[in-house]
């Protein structure tokens, strides 16, 4: 794959690029090898880089791929000393317009510094959309605010990459932003299609004894909306006394699931597993993927959950407002336990439903992910059709 003469400019909150070996460390380093120069900056405090070896404030994890800490002293300058940041290194590095562009992980903090950085030098910008700010769940006071700089922003973007046709059909069709088909691009968060070929090396039968096992992966916020599934569950043992939930994640809100499932009287069929690496164990042995989240831009545990052969039943959210119910998966309206609960009876009752939804479900996946050879050279086509558009 041949490199592009670019220089690019990137806005992230994800502080795993700081993790050797890492995920996300990994991707940016594959996507530095698509250009000649990517800048990161990484929107950080001084805590969460102090036990690094930051040389003239970069981290170099890559030939051409560098990282740039803010070491905010307070949360809320995070998106200014980014800013500063950047048009600093726009200067000190020479970037030229027609061979540079500047990208965002999103419309909100990050966007807003790639906005400042833009004003300033007129280079074109490139904002990502991961996740769905037009949804009346995505609610808060920080939310909120981060709803206002959306609106800011994304008129402004050069170029718009969203994760999903349903989120592409919102930014032209929603009065907010009205924005031309032709600013827009969909590429899905990468999944790797032969995650489906990892072998596990336990079965969760075996582990816990039960019959039927939900599972979820999943960050332990309040947007996931995880009571949801306790309250499924606890129906659900109304009816089959062999019927678990195994959650996979952490976060803030587990002590209070923890003491919910105890309320309801299921603690003992809700197994709390924490994060894990080995999901294919997981994916593999489970009989069927619950999501029960407000919100979604995508939904990337759904996505490995389906190329691994689960049947899926979900909230309306993210990528499963692109396929259809009751084909490639059971899609449920939010809040409701007693809508959840008979989806997954007629799965625990029918044999053949578990295998359409799944093998459905797998064709979609598969028809419709890309190979990463595929995706890179859609990134790296969206980063040179972006860099192209000088600015007067």
């Amino acid at each position: 794959m041949g490199k592009l003469g670019l220089k690019v400019l990137m806005f992230s909150t994800d502080r795993n690029l700081f993790e050797e070996g890492s995920a996300v460390s990994e991707r940016i380093k594959e996507y530095g090898r698509l250009v000649e120069e990517l800048h990161i900056i990484v929107l950080c405090d001084k805590s969460h880089t102090k036990d690094l070896k930051i040389e003239n404030g970069k981290l170099k994890i890559a030939e051409g791929v560098f990282l740039y800490p803010t070491n905010s002293s307070f949360k809320f300058m995070r998106p200014r000393n980014a800013a500063s940041i950047g048009k600093k290194l726009v200067r000190e590095k020479g970037f030229v317009r027609g061979q540079s562009l500047i990208t965002t992980q999103d419309p909100f903090e990050c966007g807003w510094a790639g906005l400042r950085v833009k004003k300033k030098w007129r280079l074109p910008l490139e904002v990502q959309l991961h996740t769905d700010p037009f949804s009346s769940e995505f609610s808060g006071h920080l939310n909120s605010v981060r709803k206002r700089l959306a609106k800011k922003v994304l008129p402004q973007a050069d170029h718009i990459r969203v994760v999903s046709a349903s989120l592409k059909s919102t930014l032209i069709h929603d009065s907010r932003f009205m924005i031309p088909d032709s600013k827009i691009s969909v590429l899905p968060i990468f999944v790797d299609k032969n995650r489906e070929k990892d072998m596990p090396t336990f079965d969760l039968h075996t582990r816990f004894g039960w019959k039927f096992i939900l599972l979820t992966v999943s960050r332990l916020t309040e947007e996931k909306n995880l009571p949801l599934a306790l309250q499924v569950l606890a129906l659900l043992r109304q009816r089959y006394s062999s019927v678990g939930l195994v959650i996979v994640g952490a976060g803030p809100e587990e002590e209070s699931l923890k003491k919910l499932a105890k309320t309801l009287n299921i603690e003992r069929n809700v197994a709390f597993e924490g994060w894990q690496e080995d999901l294919a164990s997981y994916y593999k042995t489970a009989n069927a993927y619950i999501q029960t989240s407000r919100f979604e831009g995508y939904g990337m545990s759904l996505v490995e959950a389906g190329l691994s052969g689960l049947p899926v039943v979900t909230t309306p959210v993210g990528v499963a407002n692109d396929m259809e119910n009751g084909k490639e998966l059971y899609i449920c309206p939010q809040d409701d336990a007693g809508y959840f609960a008979n989806a997954i009876a007629d799965l625990i009752d029918n044999n053949s439903h578990r295998e359409n939804l799944r093998i459905n479900m797998k064709n979609f996946l598969n028809s419709h992910l890309l190979s990463k050879e595929d995706y890179l050279n859609q990134l790296k086509k969206n980063w040179q059709e972006t860099a192209s558009k000088v600015l007067n």
